[in-house]
């Protein structure tokens, strides 16, 4: 758990591809917006098989009754199955982001694929397939949530391979060309900085949300988790799921020992990196995204350790203890030497009472205090049955 889980570096966006530069922000990003994602996914898919179903007609009205007739609604009813089957599997795969992703380039490269083909067998009539082509375009940078670079490449190669097909089959003058070329480019272009711009909106509103659930949840001097994240959900979550799987769970209160001769000899700065330091510590002693390090009061730290049984914690209480000991903080030139006091309670859900957990905060609070009574700067630990 690092110090400031959502700082400047975390929350960056990649300027070009407008995605997070850290990756596991990114994929936080997408799992939080995977409901909407999918449900923008669904509506797309569901205009886009009908607007290539619907737009039948104009074929016969355009080429008459011809095999080409067939082959152009076969590409049409081709593109709205492809469609219809990336909807149907994305409604048993709602919880995934890369089948998310591989259903939107799909449709996208469909969706592409099947107009350019409906343009090659239609070659009279390019002018027109190029406004078609700007709404394709805009369409694969918009409307379809995909990955910018993904929804570009695509829309570009679509580009390239329209402008070559009007100079192959359209039988298109020069400077009708050059500028069908210029309006499609320009689409690219606004499509593009639309799509990027609104790319980096979604991205910054959510770095806001979590910059500010950061503050709500954590202690702004050392980055710990504060007391009242732990009795509104962390406890809870963590005991319920102990319970669940009839795991252990050990909590350890531990206390820097005469913290107020500390302020009182080096200031209150001085007290601030000794905080900051022992939680540093705690941190790089603990598992990341398993255990969770509690400012439960002024000086005093709570560490909740799932899947560990009173022999771990009271291990990793003295490893704590012995390191904080033997490395004296360093503020403004000064060495500051602290130790701390530890209290370790733990319960096995295999074989505990019922309510044997609802005294784990108060049991090591109480050795704690036992510690301190005893000497200070040592350990007492107790099985809660």
């Amino acid at each position: 758990m690092p110090p400031n889980p959502v700082s400047s570096k975390t929350i960056k966006v990649a300027p070009l591809r407008c995605e997070f530069c850290d990756a596991t922000v990114e994929r936080e990003f997408l799992r939080h917006h995977l409901a909407k994602t999918q449900a923008q996914l669904r509506v797309t898919f569901l205009f886009c098989a009908l607007f290539y179903l619907c737009f039948a007609l104009s074929d016969l009205l355009w080429v008459g009754y011809e095999l080409k007739t067939c082959l152009l609604v076969g590409a049409r009813m081709g593109v709205a199955a492809t469609v219809l089957a990336c909807l149907a599997l994305l409604k048993r795969r709602p919880d995934s982001i890369p089948f998310t992703r591989v259903a939107a380039n799909i449709v996208e490269v469909a969706g592409a694929a099947g107009f350019l083909l409906i343009a090659a067998l239609r070659p009279t009539e390019f002018s027109l397939h190029a406004i078609s082509m700007s709404i394709v375009i805009i369409v694969l940078y918009i409307y379809i949530p995909n990955r910018l670079v993904y929804a570009a490449g695509i829309a570009a190669a679509a580009t390239a391979l329209f402008m070559l097909l009007a100079w192959a089959l359209g039988n298109v003058r020069s400077m009708e060309l050059a500028t069908m070329a210029a309006l499609l480019a320009l689409t690219n272009l606004f499509g593009y900085v639309a799509a990027r711009r609104y790319q980096i909106l979604w991205r910054e509103e959510y770095s806001a949300q979590m910059v500010l659930k950061n503050l709500s949840v954590r202690d702004p001097l050392t980055g710990c988790y504060n007391r009242r994240h732990l009795h509104e959900q962390l406890l809870e979550t963590e005991i319920s799921r102990a319970q669940r799987y009839r795991l252990s769970l050990t909590v350890i209160m531990c206390d820097l020992d005469h913290f107020k001769a500390v302020n009182d000899t080096y200031g209150h700065y001085g007290g601030d990196a000794v905080l900051q330091s022992f939680a540093a510590l705690m941190r790089s002693m603990t598992r990341d995204s398993i255990d969770s390090v509690v400012r439960y009061g002024g000086e005093e730290f709570l560490l909740i350790l799932p899947e560990t049984d009173l022999a771990g914690g009271e291990l990793l209480a003295e490893r704590l203890r012995q390191a904080l000991a033997s490395t004296p903080v360093e503020h403004e030139g000064k060495k500051i030497s602290v130790t701390a006091s530890f209290g370790v309670a733990s319960v096995d859900f295999a074989t505990s009472t019922h309510d044997a957990h609802l005294n784990m905060i108060a049991a090591a609070d109480d050795l704690l205090y036992a510690a301190k009574n005893s000497g200070r700067n040592r350990v007492c630990a107790q099985q809660l049955v």
